[in-house]
């Protein structure tokens, strides 16, 4: 379908940014992910020395069972979609496909009534979409990883060039440039060890996860042992305690932990765009490109004007199915079942708004002569040094003195250095205090960045 056609921007407008995700989130994709799930588990089934009924099948049989899976493609989608269109039960449809692709083999086509043996439909949801959820959530971090490299070689690059700092708008302590996207880098660098640390649980357990029908056709096999191994194989972590659906705690860990990395993108969006408005970041100009329809000089900072409203969306998305996904009533209700189809927006929008700032990250420069021009108006900012060494040295109201002399006032060097000569204090002290400037007085900020912030 055209892409003018669609509803979604993601699938529209935006498509070549997040045409990655398509192959893990689309139905289709959903579709392939439940035909892998059933028919591994049929091939365990055949591996269980107790199910003797199984015991037949060949690893040629195997062979062509993987290679349903292996060679699904949008042609073979839309003969489930079609079944689908008779039994009105997406699972159920699947299980009709898998038979009806197995009645030309012999041996499996005696067995057809093992596909989907024993199995409730979320036992097989629940699985796919964990591992959608994984494989996307991969997708994510690899992105991620790219801006967190993006800001520790900015972080670099910029630790030695002084900037002036604003707390509540006002001007304050400096800093230097490199350090503050430094605070960033290293908010992502956490977070995305957060990410990795969370491991996707599913479940594998009947009607109300008691296993019930499981053991009265085959009490002798051990149900649980063989669900986690079942489970662990595919790369997820085993959840032996569910009702009829794996609660998705652990997805919705999952998804906080985005949000949490949307957030801090948020803010990130927000402090580069302020210094682009102030003049400390320029953006380089791309041939052909317009920044207004009717003011031709403007270059505007739109890339990350788009990330925000991006992430203003994966947000909305990410918090209402992680506060929603692990509230089912009693064993079992369905309206986890539509939220779960949404991942692919969460995920889509995250990507997007992370490629929307990292395209604009790549078009920035510091404008040296700002930085420095801002500092240069500002030699107020050294009210606070003087003070603490006049405090150092038992000054008599040393705060109260700085105020009187700075506070509300735009002081100028020749303002500063008059003051500091008509301070009653040690020559030694005084010669120190005269060597301070707006653009030297930055603490450890550039030691900061090569302390904590690996090249």
């Amino acid at each position: 379908m055209p892409a003018l056609t669609l509803i979604s921007p993601l699938d529209g407008r935006y498509a070549g940014e997040t045409k990655e995700l398509s192959s893990i989130f689309s139905e289709a994709a959903l579709f392939k992910n439940r035909l892998l799930i059933e028919i591994e588990y049929l091939i365990a089934l055949s591996e269980e020395e107790k199910i003797k009924e199984l015991s037949g099948i060949s690893s040629d049989d195997k062979s062509y069972l993987r290679s349903l899976y292996a060679n699904f493609d949008l042609k073979e989608a839309i003969k489930i979609k079609n079944i689908e269109a008779k039994t009105n039960h997406d699972v159920k449809a699947l299980e009709y496909y898998i038979k009806d692709k197995i009645k030309k083999q012999p041996a499996l086509h005696e067995i057809r009534e093992f596909v989907h043996f024993a199995l409730t439909s979320d036992d097989v949801n629940n699985i796919a979409f964990s591992l959608m959820l994984k494989e996307g959530v991969d997708s994510y971090k690899s992105t991620l990883s790219k801006l967190i490299s993006g800001l520790k070689d900015l972080a670099h690059q910029n630790k030695s060039i002084p900037l002036l700092s604003l707390t509540h708008g006002q001007p304050a302590t400096p800093s230097t440039v490199g350090k503050e996207i430094a605070v960033f880098y290293l908010r992502f660098k956490s977070q995305l060890e957060s990410l990795e640390r969370i491991r996707l649980k599913a479940k594998l357990s009947g009607a109300t996860g008691n296993w019930n029908a499981h053991l009265v056709a085959y009490p002798e096999v051990n149900w649980l042992a063989f669900s986690q191994k079942f489970i662990e194989s595919l790369g997820l972590e085993f959840n032996p305690l569910t009702t009829q659906i794996e609660p998705h705690d652990s997805s919705a860990e999952c998804l906080h932990a985005i949000a949490r990395c949307n957030a801090i993108l948020r803010d990130l969006n927000q402090d580069v765009w302020l210094y682009i408005s102030r003049g400390i970041f320029k953006q380089r100009k791309l041939a052909g490109e317009v920044g207004s329809s009717t003011m031709p000089h403007k270059i505007n900072p739109w890339k990350f004007e788009n990330s925000d409203g991006n992430l203003v969306m994966a947000n909305a998305i990410i918090i209402a199915m992680a506060e929603k996904l692990p509230i089912s009533k009693l064993q079992r209700d369905l309206s986890d079942s539509t939220l779960l189809r949404n991942q692919g927006l969460a995920l889509g929008y995250s990507v997007l708004a992370l490629k929307s700032t990292l395209n604009g990250l790549s078009r920035l420069d510091v404008d040296l002569q700002k930085t420095k021009a801002e500092l240069a108006d500002h030699w107020e900012l050294l009210a606070e040094p003087i003070q603490v060494v006049l405090r150092k040295l038992s000054y008599k109201n040393p705060y109260e003195i700085l105020k009187k002399f700075s506070r509300g006032e735009n002081i100028s060097k020749a303002d500063f250095q008059n003051f500091i000569k008509g301070l009653k204090i040690d020559k030694k002290v005084k010669e120190q205090l005269l060597q301070l400037s707006p653009e030297n007085y930055t603490g450890y900020a550039e030691h900061l960045v090569n302390q904590y912030i690996n090249q």
